[in-house]
């Protein structure tokens, strides 16, 4: 497995355009797994809604809940 300066190295060596096009397919790969999981944490979410795991909360009990934890410290 190559580690991550050897990629780098290899990267490099590329002409300037290659380059370039690589760093948009990186980009472009990287949204897509990005946007696969975001749509595999939905279809889960939604799984759950209709298996009722979700209890119902106001908007208001919800947006405090989330402030709260803003301001709690990270263990």
């Amino acid at each position: 497995m190559n580690t991550l300066d050897q990629v780098l190295e290899t990267a490099l060596q590329l002409p300037y355009e290659q380059q370039e096009m690589l760093i948009k397919i990186l980009q472009n790969r990287h949204q897509e797994s990005r946007r696969a999981e975001m749509a595999v944490d939905a279809k889960k979410s939604l799984a759950d809604f209709h298996a009722g795991k979700f209890r119902y909360q106001s908007a208001h009990d919800i947006v405090l809940t989330l402030r709260q934890s803003l301001q709690e410290p990270e263990a």
